[in-house]
């Protein structure tokens, strides 16, 4: 896979300014249970971003959804310990709010705080937008940023909605022909109005699949809210588990087989996949949760050791995937490797993890794409498509 060395020229101000620099928001934090993991992703991104090509301007979303100025200091955003960051850590006030312009004909993005008068801090040409999560990854931030004509990082609206509801992406994925594996939704009348009708349709499902079973948030990430079940007796406590995470409730069978991975990036002539990654069995955890992701940092092996075959076969799967949900940029595509020897696709992330550990990068690194070149490549790709219809 060749590298890639892109060139920008200088962008020209609006107030007839000298040419500069584009610039770069680096949004993140958020809403989300994943907020934390979406720090520590910013974290990464701005230690690697070229700062001779791009100014940068990290921007905030605290757990209660104010947007806030941060400090561009990288360090204080990584996980201590097995405590994840936030953004009011790190906030450079704790009232202050930054608002980006809604009028397609200014990008100037407005510092304020109580009884101060509004500060202009400039334009900014590209939103790098690393949430995770609703309220951000799910096309809501990515229809505010069409809104305002800014350009963005990564999957439009559709294709971030797409992605975060696990039950469409499925209907999606199936309408396209490509496997899935077994799933029952349970949605929030259904479980609100009439839970024994519910918990026969799953019973019934599990009839059908067998147990284990996993249950979990529909729109969730980062395995966070999922329970695995190996009876009826945990399946009260998984649900309230899930939806503690949203009312939606996704059940799916287990997959025997192993984990498999794949990056899709695109490129100038469209996407292409990465060398895939196995998840190993995590020894210390009953699946790869979220202490096994995040915490304990369980190892992939980068490439996954397969068959040529099979490595085309993945490929080939992940970019039909990214192309039947219209996505955009780059997308982390997770199957199984069944052990009848089939791939299905359990899923797609939008907005992958994005640290340098983190299993995209390193599917890229060893496909020739280093971290920087990556952050790089999907900058100019934004800066270089167009907002609204296209």
């Amino acid at each position: 896979m060749s590298s890639h060395n892109s060139s920008q020229s200088p962008v020209p101000s609006s107030s007839g300014e000298p040419a500069r620099k584009p610039r770069v928001a680096v949004v993140f934090g958020g809403r989300s249970a994943e907020h934390g993991i979406s720090v520590v992703t910013a974290g990464a991104v701005l230690r690697a971003i070229d700062r001779t090509k791009y100014d940068v301007l990290p921007i905030g979303i605290t757990t209660d959804g104010r947007w806030a100025l941060t400090a561009d200091e990288p360090e204080r955003m990584a996980i201590t310990g097995r405590t994840v960051p936030t953004v009011e850590q790190i906030a450079d006030s704790a009232e202050g709010t930054v608002v980006l312009p809604v009028d397609p004909g200014s990008r100037e993005v407005v510092y304020s705080e109580p009884g101060s008068v509004p500060k202009a801090l400039g334009e900014v040409d590209v939103v790098f937008p690393v949430l995770h999560g609703p309220y951000g990854e799910d096309g809501t931030l990515q229809g505010l940023l069409e809104l305002s004509g800014v350009p963005y990082v990564g999957a439009g609206v559709l294709a971030s909605a797409v992605g975060q509801d696990k039950e469409y992406m499925k209907r999606v994925f199936i309408s396209f022909g490509l496997p899935v594996g077994p799933y029952e939704v349970i949605r929030p009348r259904e479980w609100t109005n009439d839970p024994a009708a519910a918990r026969k349709k799953i019973v019934d499902f599990a009839g059908e699949h067998g147990w284990p079973l996993f249950v979990k948030p529909a729109r969730g990430g980062s395995s966070m809210g999922i329970t695995k079940i190996d009876d009826l007796s945990g399946l009260d406590a998984a649900i309230e588990e899930a939806r503690r995470h949203d009312p939606k409730i996704l059940v799916e069978s287990l997959l025997r087989g192993r984990e498999i991975e794949c990056g899709v990036l695109e490129f100038e002539d469209g996407p292409r996949a990465s060398v895939p990654a196995e998840i190993p069995p995590v020894t210390a955890h009953d699946y790869y949760d979220f202490e096994a992701k995040y915490i304990d940092s369980t190892p992939g092996l980068v490439p996954a050791p397969l068959t040529p075959e099979e490595t085309a076969e993945v490929q080939r799967l992940a970019v039909e995937a990214f192309d039947a949900a219209s996505c955009e940029g780059l997308v982390r595509a997770d199957f199984f490797l069944t052990e009848g020897g089939g791939f299905v696709i359990n899923e797609i992330n939008t907005m992958p993890g994005f640290t340098p550990i983190s299993m995209y990068p390193q599917m890229w690194e060893k496909s020739g794409v280093s971290y920087p070149e990556l952050i790089d490549r999907l900058v100019q790709a934004a800066l270089n498509r167009p907002t609204g219809l296209r």
